[in-house]
């Protein structure tokens, strides 16, 4: 079980109370294409543009935890901790980045959680006041997205990880040792919206 600090009390309100479908912002992408089987859809191909993050490297002792705290720092940020002094809106997903380890048989301890900057705030990112948060500039990329719902934990992450392996169509996408979690929901819900992506570089 992952503790709230006192300080997020008000950050966490803020958002449950800004976070109902028509307050956020999506992170904008074009669908190119959708793989389905009787029926049921298992993955898509989407492009997404070229946009800047909010992002925080974190590594502690266990994978829920480093999401946990990235996320919590992140929420500071965009809950007026920021030198705008303004709470800047909730955009989702909120992302994960992950790696494997050499055998891929586990994820490394060391994540990086990531903030899509709101439209508004795109050209003239408002600077984090922690200084382990770092706006960066994500180039456009193409992404195999599928969806999966619950807990974010390794053993969920290297199950959806190799699940999604088997269905892939492209060989070169399994090759890959960096994968992203997408959440559309606040981490500690207990019923989650969940993405996996893999990125596609040619």
């Amino acid at each position: 079980q992952v503790q709230v600090p006192d300080d997020m009390a008000q950050p966490i309100l803020q958002m449950t109370r800004n976070n109902q479908p028509q307050f956020r912002e999506h992170v904008p992408f074009t669908l190119l294409s959708c793989k389905e089987k009787c029926g049921e859809l298992l993955y898509e191909k989407r492009q997404y543009q070229a946009a800047k993050w909010a992002c925080i490297k974190i590594s502690e002792g266990q994978y829920e935890q480093s999401i946990c705290l990235g996320f919590m720092k992140l929420m500071r940020y965009i809950c007026e901790q920021n030198s705008l002094g303004a709470y800047l809106g909730m955009t989702v997903p909120i992302v994960t980045v992950v790696r494997t380890n050499e055998l891929r048989t586990g994820l490394s301890l060391t994540v990086t959680v990531a903030y899509y900057l709101p439209e508004q705030f795109q050209e003239q990112p408002p600077e984090p006041y922690d200084t382990e948060i770092v706006i960066e500039d994500w180039p456009a990329t193409v992404a195999y997205t599928r969806s999966f719902s619950g807990a974010t934990d390794e053993e969920t992450i290297m199950r959806e990880i190799n699940l999604f392996t088997e269905l892939l169509d492209s060989p070169e996408l399994r090759l890959n040792d960096t994968y992203i979690i997408a959440g559309y929901t606040n981490p500690a819900a207990p019923s989650r919206h969940n993405e996996i992506w893999f990125l596609y570089r040619p």
